[in-house]
């Protein structure tokens, strides 16, 4: 009889941890919610939205740690009371492995799950509020304007500044010519020698990406964009200081002057 009183209490202690666990499992997985929104509030350029979209990030990654500290106090608070039980002369209560394994095994994986999301933070914090990196990179900013006549403002500024235009590159043209279809999207390919050797001479590798590029595109809902290597991560990528890439750095101010009204 003792012993099946044992079993009773130590179950419905265990029970407790259970819930707890599945508790802590909800605080996470609202978290992890939370920073997946994040990212589609900061793919909407040019709104107060994109401005806030860090918050439900940063919001997230606080449930995720949450969730953890609730796995650990859960785990503390069941082996100091199978202690008392124990101390109170509950002989048979005794620790199951199974649910502690569990218990361990959740603390683990929320652990690692706000480990893998925290990183994100810095670059959510670090970027710039009027621009938006995509891909790789990539920095876009949107026009009013069509493919055609953005990408003509963008090479009559290139040219009225003595800059060079190598090549315009129409993809969607290119595509028609061989009985394919894509949205409007072409490239500019500029730059000024004097600029663009000393970065060369600097990395060699860089020559890949130049001369500059400049991509205007349209996407699914018709709006136009005009994108451009961001210069800093160019000088990640090359491992150059901000005096070497600072000759190729002006694109940007280009960009602008091209999609402003």
């Amino acid at each position: 009889m003792e012993t099946a009183l044992d079993s009773r209490e130590y179950l419905a202690e265990e029970r407790t941890l259970l819930a707890w666990l599945r508790t802590s499992l909800g605080i996470a997985a609202l978290g992890f919610v939370l920073d997946r929104f994040s990212i589609f509030l900061r793919m909407v350029e040019g709104t107060e939205v994109a401005a806030i979209g860090r918050l439900p990030h940063l919001h997230g990654i606080w449930l995720v740690l949450l969730s953890v500290v609730v796995n650990v106090l859960a785990i503390s608070r069941h082996l100091s009371t199978v202690r008392a039980m124990r101390r109170a002369g509950l002989g048979s209560a005794a620790p199951q492995a199974p649910v502690l394994v569990l218990a361990v095994l959740l603390t683990l994986l929320t652990a690692a799950m706000a480990l893998s999301i925290i990183p994100a933070a810095n670059a959510a914090t670090s970027r710039r509020s009027d621009s938006m990196k995509i891909g790789e990179g990539i920095v876009r900013r949107p026009s009013t304007r069509t493919v055609p006549e953005t990408v003509d403002r963008l090479e009559s500024i290139v040219r009225g500044k003595g800059i060079q235009v190598f090549a315009r590159i129409d993809h969607a043209a290119e595509a028609a010519r061989v009985g394919l279809k894509m949205p409007p999207t072409q490239v500019l390919i500029f730059g000024n020698p004097k600029a663009g050797t000393p970065v060369m001479l600097a990395a060699p590798t860089s020559a890949i990406d130049l001369p500059l590029k400049a991509l205007a595109w349209e996407d699914a809902a018709g709006k136009v964009w005009l994108g451009y290597t961001d210069p800093e991560f160019f000088a990640r990528r090359y491992g150059l200081t901000d005096a070497q890439v600072a000759p190729v750095s002006g694109i940007g101010q280009l960009v602008e002057a091209a999609v402003r009204e």
